[in-house]
């Protein structure tokens, strides 16, 4: 039994590495919209969570027309 499929259940993340992608479940973080009201620096601060991920993650939300929230 594969459990990486329950833990992306809800997830519409693209394929960031496990560490990464339970990092942002357990921050409360299952869509790409929600990604939009977090900084990249926020998200760094997660523990598996690194700047790889970052960079894909910032791919994909570019491809709908999103971004990270703003430093400030």
């Amino acid at each position: 039994m594969d459990n990486s499929s329950q833990t992306n259940l809800e997830s519409d993340f693209p394929k960031i590495g496990q560490p990464a992608t339970r990092a942002l479940s357990h921050a409360g973080l299952y869509k790409l919209e929600q990604l939009t009201k977090v900084t990249e620096a926020d998200l760094l601060k997660l523990h598996g969570l690194g700047p790889k991920a970052i960079r894909i993650l910032n791919e994909v939300l570019k491809e709908k027309g999103l971004s990270f929230a703003k430093k400030g």
